[in-house]
């Protein structure tokens, strides 16, 4: 099993920049695909971004692809979210989650481990 942390959230004005953390204990990341989620009020958890174990492919979500980047470093058992150019729709929970398929994915239910999500506001 994978113990997942996320940190690094808060309050950002429209435009700026926020970088997100997870990181795991247990397992070592390395046995997993990582994926980002999230959550707004009111609204679904929705896919944001894919990475591969080896970190050698990324997926992201149209709604963020070209503002937000996804990496890891092994090594650190930590995966990362870039996210530039915040708008307020970008306003949610984020989740960072583990999956032990080979390839990336967006599905949710492929994701068996899950932080407990930190909070991001953009305001206007």
């Amino acid at each position: 099993q994978v113990q997942l942390v996320e940190s690094g959230g808060g309050l950002v004005q429209a435009g700026g920049s926020l970088r997100v953390s997870c990181a795991a204990s247990g397992r070592t990341l390395s046995s997993y695909a990582m994926g980002w989620f999230r959550q707004a009020p009111g609204k679904e958890r929705e896919f944001v971004a894919a990475i591969s174990r080896r970190g050698d492919d990324t997926y992201y979500a149209d709604s963020v692809k070209g503002r937000f980047t996804i990496s890891r470093d092994n090594a650190k058992n930590t995966v990362f979210l870039q996210m530039n150019s915040l708008k307020p729709e970008d306003t949610a929970v984020y989740y960072c989650a583990a999956s032990t398929m080979l390839g990336i994915t967006t599905i949710h239910n492929n994701y068996a481990y899950w932080g407990q999500g930190t909070q991001v506001t953009v305001s206007s």
